[in-house]
């Protein structure tokens, strides 16, 4: 009987927040790799924010999904079948070939991993393209220097709950915002923060007035909005913007307002730079040695929200929105087939 994989595809493009019907939870025959393929059992899957913009039928960065076929995202899983003999079966691999349960494809475009550096999970979170993310924009494009003030929006979350570890590391003085008590709890007392505050109904101006006091030198902006308008008016002479994600924004329906702020750039030369984590890969060896070693001397804590099971899937993507993960939202797939 041949083996058959569940996926998610887009049943219908979203208009302002996605819904669960613009889903389809289907099936889809796997089947026997060709010379040079392996078969592989995805065992985690990412959801990411960047997926809503994927949903657009729009020219981007990155391709648009396509209605009726399967989602892309970042997975690790094992290889279950191999016919190439430099990935064996029993190698665990990453792709972006997520939102499915089992997939072939040539062994050359899989990256191997190393389960003995963390678990496997943490290689789509910050062993992974988050935090990468992190690394480069905060070290690489901001450049932070030691006793300077940072402040990250989204700080609860995969890319800015280790944005705010690392500047620690490098000490800085880091401020984080989150939607919730519980997640400003979190990154004081867990993660390190110096302070931070929940974001809904806040006076913006007068929070960072009174948690940045000596300004701001560095902006990590996962969120645009209101609270970029608020960040730029306390931003500090040649001060540094690395431009993440915009996420409060990406349902937007309608094209929102800009900042009316933006003279604060020029007036206080500020560098804003937005930054695409795709066009540095190059940086993946330097990142993962730190990084690995960072957690195994347990100065970075890397945060994990699951959940069980493709069925779930959509689910953990809209929940996204509402604020539901703490870290790195994923979706286990399945026991390891070991």
């Amino acid at each position: 009987m041949p083996l058959v994989s569940r996926e998610i595809r887009l049943a219908s493009r979203p208009i302002g927040w996605p819904k669960e019907s613009d889903f389809a939870l289907a099936e889809s025959p796997v089947p026997e790799p060709d010379e040079g393929e392996v078969r592989v059992r995805n065992l985690y899957m990412s959801v990411d924010p960047y997926m809503r913009g994927r949903m657009q039928d729009q020219k981007s960065y990155i391709p648009s999904f396509q209605l009726g076929e399967a989602l892309q995202g970042g997975a690790v899983g094992r290889v279950v079948a191999s016919r190439d003999a430099s990935l064996p079966e029993g190698e665990y691999v990453s792709s972006l070939l997520g939102w499915r349960e089992y997939f072939v494809a040539p062994a050359a475009s899989l990256r191997r991993i190393d389960p003995k550096l963390a678990p496997i999970s943490y290689h789509l979170g910050a062993l992974g393209m988050p935090g990468l993310t992190a690394y480069v924009g905060l070290l690489d494009i901001a450049q932070p220097k030691r006793d300077e003030t940072v402040f990250v929006s989204a700080a609860s979350g995969a890319v800015g709950s280790v944005v705010g570890q690392i500047a620690k590391l490098k000490g800085c003085r880091v401020v984080g915002s989150a939607g919730s008590e519980a997640k400003v709890k979190l990154l004081r007392e867990e993660l390190g923060f110096d302070a931070a505050f929940c974001y809904r109904d806040a006076d913006l101006d007068a929070v960072l007035a009174q948690e940045c006091p000596d300004g701001i030198d560095v902006y990590f902006d996962n969120v645009g909005g209101k609270q970029l308008d608020a960040a730029l008016l306390r931003m500090n002479p040649f001060g540094r913007i690395p431009a993440c994600g915009m996420i409060s924004i990406y349902n937007a329906e309608t094209p929102p307002p800009g900042p009316a702020n933006l003279g604060a750039i020029v007036q206080n030369r500020l560098t804003l730079k937005g930054f695409i984590v795709s066009d540095h890969f190059d940086r993946f060896p330097a990142f993962s040695a730190d990084m690995s070693g960072w957690i195994s001397e347990g100065r970075i804590i890397a945060k994990e929200t699951l959940v069980e099971g493709i069925e779930n899937a959509v689910s953990a993507f809209l929940g996204l929105f509402g604020g539901e993960n703490v870290g790195k939202m994923l979706v286990r797939l399945g026991p390891d087939p070991s």
